[in-house]
């Protein structure tokens, strides 16, 4: 039988040499880990809607969507993610809270390695860092 897919985004929001971060709920699948902000893209919703919507609900604020600047498949033992990782902005005057996730922070290139991100994530860290300007 085939493992079910799950689609899911992530914002890649940088600012000032630095890229926001959020930590996963202590209740949450793969809890504590680090993160690109984002969620999960509903049946029929459209990623970049998706995104939003999640960024709105997590963080209590409404990012720009630029472009898509990569796909990533990753294989957990119960499911497939296909995670969408988008290049967007943080408008003017807008702070993000840390509303529906553990923790925020802003993380130089140099100090990722310091946090732990979960598989998904961990493999396309370096390529996205390389792609998306400051």
């Amino acid at each position: 039988m085939a493992k079910p897919t799950i689609k899911v985004v992530a914002a890649v929001v940088g600012h000032q040499g630095r890229y926001l971060l959020t930590q996963r709920r202590a209740h949450a699948v793969l809890p504590l880990l680090w993160e690109f902000p984002g969620g999960r893209v509903e049946e029929n919703e459209a990623p970049s809607a998706a995104l939003i919507r999640n960024i709105r609900s997590r963080l209590g604020v409404t990012l720009e969507v630029v472009d898509i600047i990569g796909t990533n498949h990753h294989e957990y033992s119960n499911y497939l993610v296909e995670m969408i990782m988008f290049e967007c902005l943080l408008p003017e005057g807008q702070v993000p809270q840390a509303i529906g996730v553990e923790d925020i922070r802003w993380v130089g290139s140099e100090d990722m390695s310091d946090y732990d991100f979960p598989p998904a994530d961990e493999r396309s860290m370096d390529k996205l860092l390389g792609i998306v300007s400051n």
